[in-house]
């Protein structure tokens, strides 16, 4: 059979390109044919599922701080992840001053993609330090090119001063700070729109990363759901159509998993087809009803091996799931052998 592996990241331990490989490894180890295309939803992640890294510049990162950012460019098109210039995980402990964190960095990186002839600049939105509205970015970044075109990609609905409230909190804000913020992005939509003619402030999406979203759209870019167009530049729909059974997964299965995210999108476009879909995750929210067949490594290994050794228990649980659905396609496959794979630890 033919057995498609379209995983998000888990996060913490493993990465999408990781999981799908392990999941193909179990398929071929069942003698089915498989196919690997890690996924994204437009956080984090998504510059690997895009084809990686091709480039590194130094920025100036959340803290005010040089720090290395690595992006991609390519035949024209550029896709910058902002967490990789602004994001949490750049600061040590993930300590950080929510009211003076900047994506000056990130603006850089726009900046630096279109002078290096850049035709289309994806940025990616997820994982960000800060909730400055975006300002830090438009300062350094300069205008769009004619011509060209920078489009935004996120995965949350977030209106534009919502953003604090929203997620504040997450990058170390109290509620005195969550309330200062709020009063600055309302500031911010003011300005952007007597600077652009741009009204942000009902914009969804425009909320993602601190605001970053509405500050790029007010500069002339265009909003993206995350997860439609990393599918689109995958071709995620021609992959399942070659596919008998689909094994998709991600760390956490949760009811935001079916509202823009990796597993519910995958889900719906192979249903849509027709073709038998399953997730393998690392753990189920407790008392959540999963609308798709679904084995988590928490089930399959515990706990403490979920998390210590996830590739081989994503093995594990990926050749529990395909023999099941291989059965259920009339196929009863011996259960190999399992050889255990030591996951590779990876910063949440």
């Amino acid at each position: 059979m033919r057995i498609l592996a379209a995983p998000d990241k888990f996060r913490g331990t493993a990465t999408a390109a990781e999981v799908a490989d392990t999941i193909a490894m179990a398929a071929r180890d069942l003698g089915h044919v498989a196919e690997t295309l890690p996924m994204a939803d437009g956080g984090e992640g998504t510059l690997e599922a895009l084809g990686g890294a091709t480039e590194v510049s130094m920025v100036t990162g959340p803290d005010g701080i040089p720090r290395e950012a690595h992006w991609r460019l390519s035949e024209g098109t550029a896709v910058i992840e902002m967490a990789r210039a602004s994001g949490l995980a750049l600061l040590p402990g993930g300590i950080n001053d929510p009211l003076t964190a900047t994506s000056a960095g990130t603006g850089e990186l726009i900046r630096e993609a279109f002078e290096r002839r850049a035709r289309t600049v994806i940025v990616t939105m997820g994982g960000s330090a800060t909730t400055d509205g975006g300002l830090g970015a438009l300062n350094e970044m300069g205008a769009i090119p004619g011509g060209a075109e920078l489009i935004v990609v996120c995965d949350v609905e977030t209106r534009f001063k919502d953003a604090a409230r929203d997620f504040g909190p997450q990058k170390g804000a109290s509620p005195e700070q969550v309330a200062e913020l709020t009063e600055r992005l309302e500031d911010l939509e003011a300005e952007y729109l007597d600077r652009f003619g741009v009204n942000v402030s009902n914009m969804v999406g425009s909320g993602a990363a601190g605001g970053l979203a509405g500050a790029l759209l007010a500069a002339g870019g265009t909003l993206h759901r995350g997860f439609d167009y990393v599918a689109g530049m995958l071709n995620l729909d021609a992959a399942i159509e070659r596919a008998d059974i689909v094994l998709t997964g991600e760390g956490l299965l949760d009811s935001q998993s079916f509202k823009g995210k990796v597993v519910g999108g995958v889900a719906a476009t192979a249903r849509m087809r027709g073709v038998s879909i399953a997730a393998v995750v690392g753990s189920v929210a407790p008392g959540f009803a999963a609308p798709i067949r679904a084995r988590s490594l928490v089930e399959t290994v515990g706990p403490a091996a979920a998390m210590e050794e996830t590739l081989s228990a994503v093995r594990e649980a990926a050749t529990l799931v395909i023999a099941d659905l291989a059965q259920a396609h009339g196929q009863n496959p011996q259960l190999p052998r399992l050889t255990p794979t030591k996951a590779k630890r990876l910063p949440a």
